[in-house]
């Protein structure tokens, strides 16, 4: 039957591309958002945690019936555990009571076993990034598992050159500007470097925490943003490709995600927030004829505890 899946790893991506409609600014350019939150976790990194998978899988460094480690904010993890229940891995992940409990839980249901790392005070910091990795590369020498190393791995950028590919068809090459907040800078450069080699004059902005902004040359610090802002600058980070670096704070992201659910029924997280917040002062700078695009990374849904 041509309209049914193979599995549910066939409804990640070709998501939908929506427009604010009562939050973008009067006379400037028109906003759309990229639905991520439609993907089957709800979340855009299924698309990683598909691609990375995959490569590893095709060059042999994952065997049938292996292992799986990676650290996680929670985002990954919950892709990655979709993708190993789908392929019949076992998957060890290692995370924090940092990050929303919606996302270990979720975890959990898919079957991934969790190292769980203490925070300071619900924190995310540079040092809980480490001991994270650290972690993680501990579990992996001890199991023998494929550690995917998201910090790392560029594999993930297949999948965000193809999110890039979508929103070149979506707008029909009408992109002027691209928004994305900055977690392991994977979705940021491989989008901004496919978008920039269709348009070598799109505004590309990098979204990061006020709070923690080291991308712009600020101190590490700590921040509540889920995702974003590892405290140090990551490796698949590239500085000359963003024409700015938006620093945008904990409260201010949390403040536009709940505006964005109550004014454009639009339920994301608050890097979503931290995005739109970037995204309409990038509007404001182009006229009415310009559109500027940003990711809706996740739902909501992931963070109703808080």
């Amino acid at each position: 039957m041509s309209g049914v899946a193979r599995n549910i790893l066939d409804r990640i991506g070709r998501t939908a591309l929506v427009p604010l409609t009562r939050l973008a600014p009067t006379n400037g350019a028109r906003v759309l958002l990229k639905l991520e939150d439609s993907n089957p976790t709800g979340s855009m990194k299924d698309r990683m945690a598909l691609a990375m998978i995959q490569a590893a899988e095709a060059d042999g460094r994952l065997k049938p019936g292996g292992t799986v480690v990676e650290y996680t904010g929670g985002s990954t993890g919950v892709s990655l555990a979709l993708v190993c229940a789908v392929k019949g891995y076992r998957l060890r992940i290692v995370t924090s009571d940092a990050f929303a409990r919606e996302k270990l839980e979720h975890m959990r249901a898919l079957g991934a076993e969790l190292t769980v790392i203490e925070s300071e005070g619900g924190r995310m910091t540079a040092k809980l990034t480490c001991d994270m990795v650290e972690a993680a590369r501990v579990i992996a020498e001890e199991t023998g598992g494929f550690w995917t190393d998201q910090l790392n791995n560029t594999d993930q950028m297949t999948a965000y050159r193809r999110l890039a590919e979508e929103l070149w068809n979506q707008t029909d090459g009408g992109i002027d500007g691209f928004v994305q907040s900055v977690g392991t800078g994977a979705c940021f450069r491989g989008a901004g470097e496919a978008l920039r080699a269709r348009k070598a004059d799109v505004r590309l902005v990098a979204v990061e925490p006020e709070e923690s902004a080291v991308l712009s040359g600020g101190p590490t610090g700590a921040h509540r943003i889920d995702g974003i802002g590892a405290g140090f600058v990551v490796p698949l980070w590239r500085p000359e490709l963003p024409d700015r670096i938006a620093r945008v704070s904990t409260d201010e992201a949390a403040a536009m995600a709940r505006r964005l659910a109550r004014e454009e029924g639009l339920f994301g997280g608050t890097s979503t927030g931290a995005n739109v917040v970037a995204a309409l002062k990038l509007a404001e700078t182009l006229g009415p004829e310009a559109t500027v695009v940003a990711i809706l990374c996740d739902t909501g849904m992931k963070y109703l505890s808080r």
